[in-house]
């Protein structure tokens, strides 16, 4: 079966586009080909600087034929409607067409077969509709062809397009079409500089060796397994350790088409700056890997830069450009970071009254006045110092003033810590500046400090009340406020220290000092807690738990206490997945289920206590028995928080209710004995209720 090579050669295309560029045209061509009847075997994207690539095998030489039939009008319909479905169809009389009998009538219907076109016309027909329609995040228009204003817009000007289509054993042909001037054809070029001459190619396997061969590594995986390989090996032979960063692995990996891995060097002087300052330099300005001593683990004035080019002189002209940049970047760095020195945090904070953090919440000023504030009202109940968890929220945003954190965001709270520390503050104080800001996503490390904790709890619950209270919560994919980032940093903080705290408590505390331009305001959200339980779905999710456990716990109402959530989520979930769980939660359904339909045809609820004196049969006995102890051994569990014993409880239920429901008819003759098999019935949906909701726990 043949396969597609199709190459768009361009200018250079920015490295953060091209991973999605490559996946764009792989799902718009396969897709398209799939509408077409043309399914085919297989397809691969791939990018470089300056060509996106796709191979797609065993694709069908022709389309299917189809055949459709069409439903015409009844049989001694108007002419008009007759005419009108011959012209649709293509038939020349009625004759040709068959009758279908119906119940409603007879009716003309029209055979219609569609002879399948040559894939290589249908290829033709789509992919300038393809390239045309593509989704660049930001493209160009460039000069005139032939005297007239380019139409195509591009990321980047488009130079060639070469696009063959055959079987492997024969010659491939080329896919007719043009855009924008541009025809296309089987010419391609290697590197830019090291082998620029045209390249004439054929199909997939023979166009990725001759790039290679002009000195053009296609797959951007190879490109990066090279420049990662040859960093540790060259970092390794003069005893040092690459500082591995994957994000940078795969920008750098995007601006180069044969990757050159060298070292340069920068003064001894410029290690006294914060090694996060460094590395932010060298990687933001020279997109290089910084290096560490693989003994002290300390990083070394060396660094690694990947070039685009195999140099004559082995690269030592590189390199020294490289480090001539470098070099008054890191004095730049050096200089912030010493201005900011003379300058204590305290100091800074002034200016925070001239500073808007949000039109209704106020000023940062007035912000840190409230995670102060909070914080120390929450350091009691996580063991936190009160005077330090205050001085901790007090100078935690400083260091957005500062000159380093200006030119290098990434690292604002963590040269909050390096300044804290120079000017002596206690070692949890500056910790906290740093850690205030964590977790800041699912793999990002929970701040264990009880400073630490009680400061990035009070900046976050701040965050999320005075959002709730503006009304501006997150809708749908939108979260500008990063507020669902926040919630879940709230429930792993308490979570993963053990924290017993109040949830709603903190909220109300923080309701309390917001001073809101925003009629309304001053009431608990209602709909917090039902965020945060959201929040606590997904985080649990991800940890392989069920979301309906936590929806049959949070219907108790009146639970805020994340952790003792987080415990009886896991209890039930073991509980559920033992045989006597599962048999009492298909009990409990099934009463359920019963009392639903009967208080529905009964237009009431069974509430109140069975009569002992109506129980018939051994098994409602036995079972109301069983309720009664069950009730108060359970209800004691979840009073001293032994969830497990709770569940080992309920599991006691089994043996009555499968009793009950093999030999008892619930619905029985007698009025009363039935009301009171139904109560019965209740009070096996109440008695579990000590630990759970069961009927949101799905089957």
């Amino acid at each position: 079966m043949p396969d597609l090579l199709l190459e768009l050669f361009s200018e250079e295309i920015p490295a953060r586009m091209q991973a999605k560029a490559a996946d764009d045209l792989r799902r718009m061509v396969t897709d398209k080909l799939v509408a077409e009847g043309l399914v085919y075997e297989g397809a691969k994207a791939f990018a470089t600087p300056r060509r996106l690539a796709l191979t797609v095998h065993g694709i069908p030489a022709r389309q299917p034929d189809l055949k459709t039939e069409r439903r015409g009008p009844k049989m001694g319909a108007p002419d008009a409607a007759v005419q009108g479905f011959l012209k649709a169809t293509g038939l020349s009389s009625l004759e040709e067409a068959k009758i279908q009998r119906d119940p409603k009538g007879d009716f003309y219907i029209a055979l219609i077969e569609k002879p399948g076109r040559d894939a290589i016309d249908v290829l033709a027909e789509i992919l300038p509709v393809i390239i045309r329609t593509f989704p660049w995040p930001k493209s160009m228009r460039w000069g005139a062809r032939s005297g007239k204003p380019g139409s195509l817009s591009w990321v980047r000007p488009l130079h060639a397009i070469t696009a063959t289509f055959g079987p492997e054993t024969e010659e491939p042909d080329v896919v007719k079409f043009s855009i924008d001037g541009i025809e296309t054809g089987q010419t391609t070029y290697g590197h830019r500089f090291m082998a620029p001459s045209a390249i004439n190619v054929r199909r997939f396997e023979d166009y990725e060796a001759k790039l290679k061969a002009a000195k053009v590594i296609l797959d951007p995986q190879a490109r990066k397994d090279i420049i990662f390989a040859d960093a540790k090996e060259l970092t390794f032979a003069q005893g040092f350790e690459l500082v591995e960063d994957q994000v940078l692995l795969d920008e750098v990996s995007g601006l180069v088409e044969w990757p050159v891995v060298m070292m340069g060097s920068f003064e001894q002087e410029y290690l006294a700056i914060p090694e996060e300052v460094i590395r932010a330099t060298i990687r933001n300005n020279q997109k290089c890997f910084v290096v560490r001593d693989s003994k002290t683990g300390k990083l070394t004035n060396k660094f690694v830069l990947t070039a685009n080019i195999e140099a004559a002189d082995g690269g030592k002209v590189i390199v020294s450009g490289n480090e001539r940049v470098i070099r008054p970047r890191l004095s730049d760095a050096k200089f912030f970071y010493e201005t900011d020195l003379k300058t204590k945090l305290e100091d800074r904070l002034p200016k925070f009254e001239q500073i808007v953090f949000h039109e209704k919440l106020g000023t940062q000023a007035e912000r840190i006045k409230r995670i102060e504030r909070l914080a120390a009202e929450i350091a009691p109940l996580v063991g936190a110092d009160v005077a330090k968890a205050k001085r901790a929220a007090h100078l935690a945003k400083a260091d957005l003033l500062t000159e380093v954190v200006g030119e290098f965001p990434e690292v604002q709270g963590l040269m909050g810590k390096y300044y804290a520390l120079a000017q002596g503050e206690d070692a949890s104080v500056a910790a906290a500046c740093e850690e205030h800001y964590k977790p800041q996503g699912p793999a990002d490390r929970v701040p264990t400090d009880p400073v630490s904790v009680a400061v990035a709890l009070a900046d976050k619950v701040d965050t999320l009340v005075g959002f709730w209270a503006i009304d501006e919560k997150p809708t749908g994919s939108k979260d500008p406020y990063a507020l669902r980032r926040a919630a879940l940093g709230v429930i792993r903080l308490i979570a993963e220290n053990n924290l017993r705290l109040s949830l709603m408590k903190v909220v109300a505390s923080a309701l309390a000092g917001l001073s809101v331009k925003s009629a309304g305001v001053g009431k608990l959200p209602s709909d917090l807690l039902a965020f945060f339980a959201d929040r606590l779905k997904v985080q649990l999710r991800e940890q392989g738990a069920r979301h309906d456990l936590v929806d049959a716990v949070f219907a108790l109402g009146g639970q805020d206490d994340l952790l003792m959530i987080v415990r009886r989520v896991e209890a039930l979930g073991k509980f559920l997945d033992s045989d006597d769980g599962k048999n009492l939660l298909a009990g409990i359904k099934r009463a359920s289920n019963i009392l639903g339909i009967e208080e529905k045809k009964d237009k009431r609820s069974f509430d109140g206590a069975p009569d002992a004196a109506l129980y018939g049969l051994d098994e409602e006995k036995a079972l109301a028995k069983a309720i009664g102890e069950v009730q108060a051994e359970a209800s004691a569990a979840v009073a001293r928080e032994d969830f497990a014993a709770a569940m080992s409880a309920m599991a006691k239920l089994r043996p009555p209710v499968d009793a009950f429901f093999e030999k008892v008819r619930v619905n029985d003759d007698d009025p009363k004995v039935r009301e009171n098999r139904l109560k019965l019935l209740n009070e096996i949906r109440s008695a579990t209720r000590a630990v759970a909701d069961f009927s949101k726990i799905q089957d």
